[in-house]
């Protein structure tokens, strides 16, 4: 015993300054390569003509967009999401795009079974999968203290966390087979710790750190792509959340505003374009907007910062003072709304795809 623990103590004197050499030597030559990489990977990017893309949350947003996006290269594709009327409005305007064949599947990606369904469904009609899309998601906004009944609070999980984990269980052998690409829709906040949204937080990150395993223990035989979006144009940027009592709300402007607020978002087309894009290339993680990069780097380096920085602009520093944070006292007194911030969305919808 005597031995380990000094062991451990020479490893805690000796690891973090040798940690920090090796890191500050390799890390130019490190990023010369990945540069070098990323050039490689636009000149053999994959033509996914002819080949079987499956995206759940389809009927609406970021889903709604990749499967655009897929249909102009020519891939045919499987559309899930719980809206079965939105499904075929996408369905139809994706083989205008140049999509040779879609089926939409209704199903709630929470429930195991229906994961196994359309993925057999998928199979039996196309005898194949190259491409899982697992995007299908639900937001919270509350402080945590507010949170009347948590236990209403694990459809964000079932759906986030979950409703992905399902349906890459049962394509996983499909996917092998085909040597295709596991396409993960994350969220920033998985590596970012925004107030109020602890729930949709920690399924986010319990994603992102599945995935990055999943991707380790599959190697080669099927490409994990980790997509990390930040602000996007969607139903949650227009204010659709879980209420403090965790029922589903139609449009919530005040939540919007503190979350939100004037900080600037991507649009959905343009995010999903990137997204294709950065999964044909085979990136390992694609990252939208690209200048939320600075935030990653600084959320490693100095967190203490940046958790500085989101108490300031979300009010849990100043309190009463500004109850919301700047975030809201900004859009409280702006005359008019930023043309970069997403308008509500009045349609009484269901959050959930």
């Amino acid at each position: 015993m005597d031995q380990q623990q000094q062991i451990r103590k020479f490893m805690n004197i000796v690891a973090p300054p040798v940690i920090l050499l090796t890191l500050v030597l390799l890390s130019p030559p490190f990023l010369v390569l990945e540069f070098f990489l990323s050039i490689l990977r636009s000149f053999f990017s994959e033509n996914v003509a002819g080949k079987v893309v499956l995206i759940t949350g389809a009927s609406s947003g970021i889903g709604k967009q990749l499967a655009y996006q897929y249909a102009k290269k020519g891939a045919c594709l499987v559309l899930v999401a719980r809206r079965q009327n939105l499904l075929e409005e996408v369905a139809e305007k994706a083989r205008l795009l140049g999509s040779p064949d879609v089926m939409s599947v209704q199903a709630d990606v929470s429930k195991v079974d229906d994961c196994q369904r359309f993925i057999d469904e998928t199979v039996n009609h196309f005898g194949r999968l190259d491409h899982l899309v697992t995007n299908a998601g639900i937001g919270s906004v509350c402080m945590f203290e507010d949170s009347t009944e948590i236990n209403k609070f694990t459809p964000v999980m079932g759906i986030n966390f979950w409703g992905s984990i399902y349906a890459t269980h049962f394509a996983a052998p499909h996917l092998r087979n085909s040597k295709g690409k596991m396409i993960v829709i994350a969220s920033l906040a998985g590596w970012l710790p925004v107030p109020r949204m602890s729930f949709y937080c920690a399924s986010k990150a319990a994603l992102i750190k599945f995935h990055e395993t999943y991707r380790i223990e599959y190697g080669a035989d099927i490409r994990s792509v980790i997509v990390v979006p930040g602000l996007i144009e969607s139903e949650m940027t227009k204010g659709r959340f879980l209420s403090n009592e965790g029922v589903l709300m139609e449009v919530d402007e005040e939540s919007r505003e503190v979350e939100v607020g004037v900080f600037p978002y991507a649009s959905t087309e343009g995010c999903a374009k990137h997204i294709v894009d950065g999964a044909c290339r085979g990136e390992p993680y694609v990252i939208e907007p690209r200048w939320y990069k600075a935030a990653i780097f600084c959320r490693s380096l100095c967190p203490e910062v940046l958790e500085w920085f989101y108490r300031l602009v979300y009010g849990t520093l100043l309190g009463a003072l500004l109850r919301g944070g700047l975030s809201k006292y900004w859009m409280s007194r702006m005359t008019t709304k930023s043309p970069t911030h997403p308008q509500p969305n009045l349609l009484t919808k269901s959050l959930v795809d």
